[in-house]
C-alpha cells in the first residue's frame, strides 16, 4: 500500500518521471482505501504522467448526481476512468438537489454540459419514511408515485442533454422486508421492488440516451454488506466502500465504451489457459478439457471467448508451442469448444510473446491499445506489460474455475450496443487475410492495377433507423481515421440525422473478396452556401484504398447540387488519429485561421472549379435523397 501511494505522491514533485504502469496496478488492487486515496492525489496531476506511451487520455465531462453522500465515489471513478484511457472532469451535485438538478432546465448541471451523467440512487428516493406493513397496496402506490417523479426527472434531463445518462437498479437493504413478519408479504415487497427496478431498466431500453447498470445483480458477487448503517445514519453514505468500488469500476467500463475505447481483440495463450496441461509434454490426447473438473473450467473459458467472438471481439492465439500440434488440436480434439475458424490469427511458435502480439496487431491493422492478452504465466504477463504497455494484460492465475471472472471483471470489451457487423467481424478480418495474401501474389503489379483488380464498390446512405446503430458505434469506437478524435453521443447523432439542416451518412464497401459492411460515417452540417464535415470516421479495415476520397467526392457533388460554394471540415489531433492527419490536405483542403482553443482546425475546399476527388478504381452508388438548393 505504502509503495503505491508513494509512487502517486512522487508524481507531484517538480521533477516527476512518468509512471505508466501505476494505473494498471491500482486497478488490480483490492485495497479500496488505497485506491480512493490515490484517486484523490491524482486529481491534481497531469493525466499524461500515468498514461502509457503512445496514448493520449480522452477528455470526458462526468456529472455525478446522487441521492446520498457520494464524495468517496469520485476518486474511485477517477482511477477507473484514467485506467481506461479517459481524463475526467467532474461535477458533483448535492444529494438533496438530485431531482431538481435533473428536472429543472437551466440548472448548474445543464451549464456543466456533461458527456456522461451518473444518477446514483438509494431506496429512500422511492420508499416513504413511514408506511404500514399491513398495507402493501398503499406502499406500492407510494413507490409508484415516487418512481414516477424520478423517471420523469431523468427523462427531462435526457431530453435536454447531448450526452449519455447512466442509471442503475437500486438494491433494497434486507432490513426492509424483514420489517414485515409475514413471509407472504415479504414476497410481495420483493415483487414490488423488482417491478421498480424493471421500470428503471425499461426507461433505459426505450430512451436512446439512457442506459442502466443492473447493480442489484452485480452485488451478488460483492464480498460486503450494502452499507455501514452507522455511516448511513451519521453521514448519509448509502454504500459501503466495496460497493462504491464496484460501482466505480462498472461506471468506468461504461465510460470506456462511451468514449469508444473498448478493446477489439482477445489474444489467448493455450497451455493452462484454454486447456489444462502442456500440449508439448502431455500430448493432444491428455490435455485437460471436457466435462469434468478442471477440464470443464477451461471449457468455460472457451465458451466465454466464443460468446465474445459472436459479439464482434476478434480472437487470436499467441502461444509457445509446436504449430503442427496446435493445428491438430484445434481441428480434431472432440472436447474443444473453439475451432481454428474462430481465430483470425494463430501464432504458435517459439518466439517471444510480445513479438507475436505485435505481429498480430500488424496483421490485423489494429492498435496495440485495442488488445487484451490472457495468459497464466507471470513471466509472460510481465514481459508483455513491460514491452507493450498499451496492451491490457490479464493473468489467469490460480484456480481455473476463476478464469472467466478474471477475464470479464475488467469490462474490457464492453460496448454501448452490438450490430450485425459485430457478428460478422471474424469473417471480415479473415477476408482481410485472404486479401493480403492475394496482394502478395500480385508481385510487381502497379498500385493502380492492384486497386483496379479489387473491384471496389462503395454505397453511401443516409443514416436511417436501421443504419444508425452502426453509425453510432463507428462514431464511438473509431480512433485511427477519426478527423476530430471525437466519440459522438447517441442522442446528438440521432438529433442530427432527423434534422433538416444536418446529414448523417454511413458508407459500406465490398470487393472481390466479399462485403466489408458499413465501414465509415460522416456528420455534416448543411448551410445554404457551404457544408461542414463536422467529423468523418472510417474503419482501419479499409485503409489505403482511396475510399475516403470517393465518399468525399460524393459529399462535394451533393453540396454543389444544393448550391453550396465550398465544403469545410474540422481536424483535431487526438494523439491517436495519425492516419487521418493528411487526408484533408491530400484532398485539396487548406487551413482557415488559427486552431480553436481545443486544437480544432477548420479547413476549406472550394467547389469551383469542381474538385477531382473520386478514384477511378472505385464504383460509387449514392443512395441519398437528391439535394435541393437552399
Amino acid at each position: 500500500m505504502d509503495d503505491l501511494l508513494q509512487r502517486v505522491r512522487r508524481l507531484a514533485g517538480p521533477e516527476a518521471a512518468p509512471d505508466p504502469a501505476l494505473l494498471a496496478e491500482l486497478a488490480r488492487s483490492q485495497d479500496v482505501t488505497l485506491v480512493r486515496e490515490a484517486g484523490r492525489h491524482l486529481a491534481a496531476l497531469d493525466p499524461r504522467l500515468v498514461t502509457p506511451p503512445g496514448r493520449t487520455p480522452r477528455p470526458l465531462r462526468v456529472a455525478v448526481v446522487p441521492s446520498f453522500t457520494a464524495d468517496n465515489v469520485l476518486p474511485l471513478l477517477r482511477v477507473g476512468l484514467l485506467a481506461a484511457g479517459i481524463a475526467p472532469t467532474f461535477h458533483l451535485t448535492a444529494p438533496d438537489q438530485q431531482l431538481m438538478a435533473l428536472g429543472r432546465p437551466g440548472s448548474p448541471l445543464d451549464d456543466f454540459a456533461p458527456d456522461l451523467t451518473l444518477c446514483l440512487a438509494h431506496e429512500d428516493v422511492f420508499l416513504p419514511r413511514d408506511w404500514d406493513p399491513t398495507d402493501l397496496a398503499g406502499l406500492a402506490a407510494a413507490v409508484d408515485e415516487r418512481a414516477g417523479r424520478y423517471t420523469a426527472a431523468v427523462a427531462s434531463f435526457a431530453g435536454r442533454t447531448t450526452g449519455s445518462v447512466l442509471l442503475h437498479t437500486v438494491p433494497l437493504p434486507s432490513a426492509w422486508p424483514r420489517t414485515v413478519t409475514s413471509h407472504r408479504s415479504r414476497a410481495g415487497i420483493g415483487r414490488l421492488w423488482r417491478e421498480l427496478n424493471l421500470r428503471l431498466l425499461d426507461l433505459a431500453e426505450r430512451t436512446a440516451s439512457v442506459d442502466a447498470l443492473d447493480l442489484e445483480t452485480l452485488l451478488a458477487d460483492c464480498p460486503s454488506r450494502l452499507r455501514d448503517e452507522r455511516l448511513f445514519r451519521f453521514a448519509s453514505m448509502a454504500w459501503a466502500p466495496a460497493v462504491e468500488r464496484l460501482y466505480a469500476q462498472e461506471a468506468a467500463g461504461y465510460g470506456r465504451a462511451l468514449a469508444g475505447l473498448g478493446k477489439k481483440c482477445l489474444v489467448l495463450d493455450l497451455d493452462n489457459t484454454l486447456w489444462g496441461g502442456v500440449l508439448g509434454d502431455d500430448g493432444p490426447e491428455n490435455i485437460e478439457i471436457g466435462p469434468m473438473y478442471p477440464g470443464n473450467a477451461y471449457a468455460a473459458v472457451q465458451r466465454t471467448a466464443l460468446a465474445l467472438r459472436r459479439q464482434g471481439v476478434l480472437l487470436a492465439v499467441a502461444s509457445k508451442n509446436d504449430p503442427g500440434l496446435v493445428e491438430r488440436v484445434l481441428g480434431e480434439h472432440p472436447e474443444l469448444v473453439l475451432r481454428r475458424d474462430d481465430f483470425v490469427s494463430v501464432h504458435a511458435n517459439w518466439d517471444a510473446k510480445d513479438g507475436s502480439i505485435r505481429a498480430i496487431a500488424d496483421e490485423l491493422n489494429i492498435g496495440l491499445d485495442s488488445m487484451v492478452f490472457l495468459d497464466d504465466s507471470p513471466f509472460e504477463c510481465d514481459l508483455v506489460r513491460g514491452s507493450l504497455p498499451q496492451v491490457e494484460v490479464v493473468r489467469a492465475a490460480g484456480d481455473p474455475a476463476q478464469h472467466v471472472n478474471t477475464l470479464l471483471s475488467g469490462g474490457y470489451f464492453d460496448v454501448l450496443d452490438t450490430t450485425v457487423t459485430d457478428a460478422r467481424r471474424t469473417d471480415l478480418y479473415r477476408a482481410r487475410v485472404e486479401r493480403r495474401e492475394w496482394t502478395e501474389r500480385q508481385g510487381q503489379a502497379s498500385p493502380a492495377d492492384y486497386l483496379e483488380g479489387l473491384g471496389l464498390e462503395v454505397t453511401i446512405r443516409a443514416a436511417d433507423a436501421y443504419l444508425l446503430p452502426r453509425v453510432i458505434q463507428l462514431g464511438g469506437r473509431t480512433n485511427q481515421f477519426n478527423l476530430t478524435g471525437s466519440a459522438h453521443a447517441e442522442a446528438e447523432t440521432r438529433r442530427m440525422a432527423g434534422s433538416g439542416d444536418h446529414e448523417v451518412l454511413g458508407f459500406a464497401v465490398r470487393d472481390r473478396f466479399g462485403d466489408e459492411g458499413v465501414v465509415g460515417a460522416l456528420w455534416i452540417a448543411r448551410h445554404p452556401d457551404h457544408w461542414i464535415v463536422q467529423n468523418a470516421v472510417m474503419s482501419c479495415r479499409v485503409f489505403s484504398r482511396g475510399i475516403e476520397f470517393a465518399v468525399l467526392a460524393a459529399v462535394a457533388d451533393g453540396a454543389r447540387a444544393a448550391g453550396a460554394t465550398r465544403v469545410e471540415a474540422d481536424f483535431r489531433d487526438s494523439g491517436r488519429n495519425g492516419p487521418a492527419a493528411r487526408f484533408l490536405a491530400d484532398a485539396g483542403f487548406t487551413p482557415r485561421d488559427a486552431p480553436a482553443a481545443d486544437g480544432t482546425l477548420r479547413h476549406v475546399l472550394p467547389l469551383e472549379p469542381a474538385p477531382a476527388l473520386a478514384p477511378a478504381w472505385i464504383s460509387v452508388r449514392d443512395e441519398r435523397p437528391v439535394p435541393t438548393e437552399g
